[in-house]
């Protein structure tokens, strides 16, 4: 097994538009994931939703991520168009390049753009698993079902399969 960390969309745009207490609790999970995967040298992937429409784009404050996260800049970082990060980016080919084949995944929108690179991955014959509480969704009861119907692991048992 070779894991990469996948953050999906926690950016400031959709913190502007949600209760900030629907990332709280993820963004704990997140960054404690984060500095697990430091410590054991394993890759991290920071993705952004770009939307020119709505001006969601690289240099916007919007487009940041929230500023709480501790994604470095030396991270991969992947924009995205699609809820699926693996469409029209380079993302399948960097993590073949890292010969990764497991995905933790964590962010927002637990139903919309997790679910969508969830499946994605899948479709790709990599292994996907969702970080227990480190989804996020303006209805939690969404991120409760999205948990239900995919694998997940909990901070506890990642901590101790990566040892």
């Amino acid at each position: 097994m070779k894991p990469a960390l996948l953050i999906i969309d926690m950016q400031k745009d959709f913190l502007k538009k949600d209760n900030k207490s629907v990332y709280t609790e993820a963004v704990e999970y997140i960054n404690a994931a984060i500095q697990l995967f430091r410590a054991k040298g394993l890759t991290i992937v920071c993705i952004q939703h770009m939307n020119e429409r709505e001006k969601l784009l690289p240099g916007t404050e919007g487009f940041d991520v929230l500023d709480d996260l501790n994604i470095l800049p030396a991270d991969i970082h992947i924009h995205k168009t699609y809820g699926n990060a693996f469409n029209k980016t380079l993302l399948q080919s960097q993590l073949q390049e890292l010969k990764v084949d497991t995905l933790i995944l964590t962010g927002y929108q637990a139903e919309g753009c997790v679910l969508s690179t969830y499946r994605g991955a899948k479709d790709l014959d990599l292994t996907p698993i969702i970080l227990r509480g480190s989804l996020a969704s303006e209805t939690p009861e969404h991120v409760k079902f999205v948990e239900a119907i995919n694998d997940i692991i909990s901070y506890g048992a990642l901590k101790k399969v990566l040892g």
